[in-house]
């Protein structure tokens, strides 16, 4: 028992733990030199057990201890007398020696070993609480996360791009400016400099950094607030395509789990794709592709290495990196990406070096307010919306037009340099002077998209405004907004004198007057009127908006100018304002205004078409002879009242088109006007004649370029293909087929009735064009609406100039100063290029000599015979009579009745007053008279 209690490993060869080692067998190797010597208490080794290095410590004892409650006690060395065996010290201390047994040791020993066990079952029951807790967590945030599924189909906002007929941009369309590349096409520089910058370890980690996170984490803690973020490019990706970018524990806990999804379901490369595409880089640019042609004016297949560290380094903060805001915070930048990809072993030391001795080259800014084709762009947005629905909103789509970019640019100038020329005749630029006869200004509180007459206040020059009072509303004018009228850059105060009467318009709507409370004490008045009366006394006055009104300069009017290739009936110009600002009103397309003589063309166009009137018919030019309707002969008229046809229409007299009306009837030409392409409603009544009813300049073009074209009505055509943004070409509403309205032989002799025009008419300006043009001019009363339209034998025009309100465009003006200049300077420039052409004579056109008083086949040997053309078989088979001796004095008078002599105006007079018991030319279409009397065989039109 004495070997058990001091804890002898060889005194008891009953204890299991403590078996002596067998006898050294035969095969056990020999002990080594430096082995020392077994001890006699040593027991033997057993035969499996290896031999034993000097510096191996003894085998512990691995059974439990002896009998006593008392664990086993060592004996020290040297506490042990000399006489008494040596024993194998083992290496780790001896045990102490036993103690008698303490029953309050025990005591608290057990007391220990209780609270252990209870403070172990506390820390399970923790541990399976927040388990529990971890799960109820992860099920909340998962009750109302969107669906990971939809990145596979995800569609960012992209650009849809409006392009002109040879691939020039002419604008763009977006909510977001992005334009999606695949992964595939984005070269590996931009992707390395994403990883390098970003997320080293993307291709390795499951979408979650845990270190990161717990970085974050304490740093957040500390501050007290959410400072770090932890983010990888998967978590990136979640947080800008599925949830917010809010900065909070309740987003990242979402955004941890959505981001494990993710991985499961998309591929790294799909993952990558999607966040290079979405990401921001500034200056409303999304996605690398988007960024790459803004600052470096190339896609980024095309980008170096030097150029997509810049690209990657601008996504830390755009603001703070874009190198057009500041190029050597942004080169800093750059060079800190191209650090990381060597340190990360994704760019070698020379790449580096080389990409970092690259200078910066940026694109040229090439955006403005102000477009090539604005109207051009909202026409393609609206067909869209119309051909894909509301997925037009996503964009990504790639739309050509018709348009051809030199064409537009001469438009464009065209129609401002036509409306500065009217503002320099009526000194509409600054310096404006107050003379001694303004107009009345507006009276009354201004609303809605209307022109008033304001009065100049005063002018700030340190803000470049001018103060402007319209009726009881003070506003400002910025003239930064006006170079149109102030194109030498004049300061406010000396562009404008005060008390000057200017037109202006409202910006945005005008805001509501706030009515300051009653006195105290002050009693409420029942009656209404009784209290707005209290409420305009000094003890409840309106109050003064806090901030005045922006308004806007209309000092001078607009234009439309619409351009259509004859052949192809493709839109090759089309311009609708001076100003060119996406989102303005396009003229050419959406201003019905009234087309004064220019209509004329289809009255005398049904007329040879119905075989009613021929080029040597002799209209009635005497107003007082029309029963009914009493015009006026002006428009133009150059104080001549001829009596054919061609000569009527060459100089614009009223009354024989309103004959020629009387005789076709007005049913007709109504049908035959929507044959060549008028859709607008027209009424049937003899006001048709001299265009009283609304059209817009681009159905005059389309109508005169059915004309241009032999006869031939077809849809003009302005978008020619429109592609996806999966590369698939949309189809596009179905052309309706082209229809003959008139036979050729018809349209020519038309045709060359509106050449008369040019060369001896109203149009003569047109003549320094150069070659063979056709057309009308056109002025309604007061000079509301002037236009010109006419065609070449490849392009049909139409001009128009006018204001918005119909205001009178002053005294000089008409069709042939105020539309035709902006024409002749288009064509000019349109077929600068091409070469000279005259209208091709088709069959079915016979040219004989004729009388030009009588309008009959000239006499054998007659001196002043004339030669005109006509449709076959309607030209003349009557000889002219021998005049009588006193026909001589008859043509020195021109003909013309008594009654209109010195009635007609001089070119560009307004038209006079008319005679009394008169009644003026309709040329608006509300105070268009009622019908007159039409022919008995007027009858429903004949269908074209």
């Amino acid at each position: 028992m004495a070997s058990e209690q001091s804890g002898n490993p060889g005194g008891n060869e009953n204890d299991p733990a403590r078996r002596a080692d067998p006898p050294r067998q035969a095969s056990e190797p020999p002990r080594r030199a430096s082995e020392p010597p077994r001890r006699a208490s040593e027991p033997p080794r057993r035969a499996s057990e290896p031999p034993r290095r000097a510096s191996e410590p003894p085998a512990r004892r691995s059974g439990p201890p002896g009998r006593g409650s008392e664990p086993p006690q060592r004996i020290s060395a040297a506490a042990r007398p000399a006489s008494a065996p040596r024993i194998d010290v083992p290496s780790h201390p001896p045990h102490p020696p036993p103690q008698p047994v303490d029953a309050a040791a025990q005591e608290r020993s057990a007391r220990i070993a209780t609270w252990a066990k209870r403070i172990g079952i506390a820390l399970a029951a923790l541990l399976a609480l927040a388990a529990a807790a971890v799960v109820l967590v992860v099920r909340h945030y998962e009750a109302d996360l969107p669906s990971t599924r939809e990145l596979k189909d995800y569609r960012p906002p992209q650009v849809t791009r409006i392009l002109a007929r040879d691939g020039t941009r002419l604008g763009e369309l977006f909510t977001e400016r992005r334009t999606v590349v695949r992964i595939g096409e984005i070269p590996n520089q931009v992707k390395l400099a994403t990883l390098a910058a970003e997320d080293a370890g993307f291709y390795e980690h499951a979408g979650l950094n845990y270190l990161g996170m717990l970085r974050a984490l304490a740093v957040n803690l500390r501050s007290t607030q959410t400072r770090q973020g932890a983010s990888t490019i998967t978590q990136q990706v979640v947080k800008n395509v599925l949830l917010t970018p809010d900065r909070t524990y309740k987003r990242k806990a979402r955004e941890i789990i959505l981001a494990r999804r993710i991985e499961q379901e998309l591929t790294k490369d799909e993952i990558l794709e999607l966040y290079l595409n979405k990401i921001y880089f500034g200056h409303g640019r999304y996605g690398v592709e988007e960024a790459s042609r803004y600052y470096f004016g190339k896609s980024v297949r095309d980008v170096t290495l030097a150029e997509a560290a810049l690209l990657i380094a601008v996504v830390k903060g755009p603001s703070v990196y874009s190198p057009r805001a500041n190029l050597e915070r942004a080169v800093g930048r750059r060079d800190f990406v191209l650090d990381q990809m060597q340190r990360k072993g994704f760019a070698d030391e020379s790449q580096v070096a080389q990409a970092k001795r690259e200078p910066v080259v940026l694109a040229i800014e090439t955006e403005s307010l102000a477009e090539l084709a604005p109207e051009v762009v909202g026409e393609a947005q609206r067909v869209l919306r119309e051909v894909v629905g509301p997925a037009a909103q996503q964009g990504g789509y790639t739309i050509t037009t018709t348009i051809d970019p030199a064409l537009q640019a001469a438009a464009r100038a065209a129609v401002r340099k036509n409306l500065d020329a009217y503002a320099k005749r009526h000194k509409l630029f600054g310096p404006l002077a107050r003379t001694k006869k303004e107009p009345a200004p507006f009276e009354g509180t201004p609303a809605g998209h209307k022109v008033f007459r304001g009065i100049v206040t005063g002018a700030d020059d340190a803000r470049g405004t001018l103060s402007v009072r319209v009726g009881t509303l003070e506003g400002t004018v910025a003239l930064r907004g006006a170079q149109r009228y102030n194109p030498n850059g004049l300061a406010p105060s000396k562009f404008a004198d005060v008390d000057k009467v200017v037109r202006v318009s409202l910006v945005g709507p005008a805001p509501e007057p706030v009515v300051e409370a009653a006195a105290p004490g002050q009693e409420e008045d029942e009656d209404a009127a009784a209290g707005e009366a209290k409420r305009a006394a000094p003890g409840g006055t309106p109050a003064k908006p806090a901030a005045p009104v922006p308004l806007r300069l209309e000092l001078g009017p607009e234009g439309a100018l619409v351009a259509i290739d004859v052949r192809t009936r493709e839109i090759v110009a089309l311009v609708g304002s001076y100003e060119a600002v996406r989102g303005g009103l396009d003229r050419a397309t959406f201003a019905r205004r009234q087309p004064g003589s220019t209509f004329k063309a289809f009255v005398y166009g049904y007329g040879i078409h119905a075989r009613t009137l021929t080029p040597s018919t002799i209209l009635e030019t005497n107003p007082m002879a029309i029963a009914g309707y009493k015009p006026q002969n002006h428009d133009e008229s150059e104080g001549k009242s001829p009596a054919r046809l061609r000569e009527a229409l060459a100089h614009s007299v009223n009354a024989a088109a309103v004959s020629a009306l009387s005789r076709v009837g007005a049913s007709n030409v109504v049908a035959f006007a929507g044959a060549l392409g008028i859709q607008s409603k027209l009424g049937a009544d003899l006001s048709l004649a001299l265009g009283a009813y609304e059209v817009t300049p681009r159905e005059m073009a389309a109508a005169y370029a059915s004309v241009a074209a032999g006869g031939v009505y077809e849809q003009p055509v302005l978008i020619t293909k429109i592609v996806g943004p999966g590369g698939a070409e949309i189809p596009l509403p179905p052309r309706p087929p082209a229809h003959r309205v008139m036979d050729e032989s018809e349209a020519y002799v038309l045709t060359s009735l509106l050449t008369s025009v040019v060369q001896s008419g109203t149009a003569k300006q047109a003549r320094s064009i150069g070659r063979p043009v056709a057309g009308k001019t056109g002025t309604t009363n007061q000079s509301k609406d002037t236009w010109f339209v006419g065609y070449s034998t490849d392009i049909a025009c139409a001009v128009w100039t006018g204001y918005d309100d119909a205001a009178p465009l002053g005294k000089g003006e008409a069709g042939a100063t105020s539309a035709l200049p902006a024409f002749v300077d288009f064509m000019k420039q349109a077929h600068a290029k091409r070469p000279v052409a005259d209208f091709p004579v088709p069959n079915g056109v016979v040219r004989v000599k004729i009388d030009p008083l009588t309008g009959l086949l000239a006499r054998e040997g007659q001196e002043d015979a004339i030669e005109e053309v006509f449709v076959a078989g309607t030209e003349p088979a009557e000889e002219a009579p021998v005049p009588e001796a006193d026909a001589g004095a008859e043509a020195a008078d021109g003909g013309a009745p008594e009654e209109l002599q010195g009635v007609v105006p001089a070119p560009g007079e307004g038209p006079r007053p008319a005679e009394p018991g008169t009644a003026p030319a309709p040329v608006e279409s509300e105070h268009a008279p009622e019908p007159g009397p039409l022919p008995a065989g007027d009858t429903a039109p004949p269908p074209f």
